[in-house]
């Protein structure tokens, strides 16, 4: 296990384990290893039966494994049998389709990192943690639970469409609806919806300028904290998938942002024009709209000292900060 220089949460410099402002955001203060006490999955000395018991699936190409863990006396360990997970482990994806599939769990932190601090998107805590054979995963804080252990009710878009593979086949998360349409489903449960609907509008910008395009209708949900109130839930699942597809889109969605659907071919059939018309369809005020974006099409100082603090490979970090910076500067022109 090779000495750390960064929080492996906030990314700061000069921590070699988790700062206590990251110990504050993830464990209620508590000082917690970044190093679990078991093997990855992926390696050859692991109980994978035993990491099975507690596995599901998300969507990265529907590949990506994840699994649950509690905090019992400052550790992080597997659950018992029948107790509720607090946190959410993603280790790096076992398929050889991805590229550079070890660097998934630091390609997922770094963007959820991005969101937050760069451009204060209000996210899911997380951070990166280290098996103890070494190899890197991400691990995420449920916002779905509370402290008591209650479980909030919490709805995906999809589910809110009442959409299902029966109904709208074995693409349903992503070839239905457009984002204009999710714009409605925020309407249509939210009573305070024009502040969900911006914070829906950034998130589908940051989403844009950092290249994720997996961002479905299951990674956008609605949660009740128990006052009667649906609220868009914080950010979950952003991650630069550019970096793993062999043929990334430019949204998740095949409709993209409009309910008639987009032509695209490339991201030069996207720019500034096709944002703006999307604000106001989904009902912001003008000057809300041109301020959003403006502050998206400017590339963002922390955003560049993240990535370069960040666990990915010195080749990936490049692939980021190209690919993030290009599409800043797409958002700052007209066709």
């Amino acid at each position: 296990m090779k000495q750390l220089k960064y929080c492996p949460s906030t990314l700061k410099e000069g921590f070699d384990t988790y700062s206590s402002e990251a110990c504050r955001k993830l464990f209620g203060g508590k000082q917690v290893s970044h190093i679990l006490d078991f093997d990855s999955p992926n390696n050859d000395n692991a109980d994978t039966t035993d990491y099975a018991s507690h596995i599901g699936r998300i969507s990265l190409s529907g590949v990506q494994p994840k699994g649950a863990l509690v905090l019992k006396n400052g550790i992080l360990r597997k659950p018992d049998d029948g107790e509720r997970g607090q946190y959410i482990l993603k280790p790096a994806p076992v398929s050889y389709a991805l590229l550079e599939r070890k660097y998934c769990p630091a390609n997922e932190h770094l963007t959820m990192q991005m969101a937050s601090q760069a451009y204060g998107i209000e996210t899911a805590a997380n951070a990166v943690c280290f098996f103890r054979d070494g190899e890197a995963a991400y691990i995420t804080k449920r916002f779905d639970v509370a402290p008591d252990g209650t479980k909030y009710q919490q709805e995906d878009f999809a589910s809110l469409a009442g959409l299902t593979k029966a109904n709208g086949g074995s693409d349903y998360k992503y070839s239905v609806l457009s984002y204009e349409d999710c714009a409605d489903i925020i309407r249509r449960y939210v009573r305070a919806a024009q502040i969900d609907l911006l914070r829906f509008f950034r998130v589908v910008l940051f989403n844009y300028i950092t290249l994720n395009d997996d961002a479905h209708l299951k990674n956008f949900s609605l949660i009740d904290r128990g006052d009667g109130d649906y609220r868009l839930t914080p950010a979950y699942d952003l991650i630069n998938t550019s970096l793993h597809l062999h043929e990334p889109r430019i949204f998740a969605l095949e409709k993209g942002l409009f309910k008639e659907g987009m032509k695209m071919t490339d991201t030069h059939t996207v720019d500034r024009g096709d944002f703006e018309e999307f604000g106001r369809r989904i009902g912001l005020p003008e000057k809300t709209v041109v301020r959003e974006i403006d502050s998206f099409a400017k590339e963002s100082p922390i955003a560049l000292e993240l990535i370069e603090h960040s666990f990915l490979s010195e080749k990936l970090k490049e692939a980021y900060r190209q690919s993030y910076q290009y599409r800043c500067f797409t958002l700052a022109v007209l066709r």
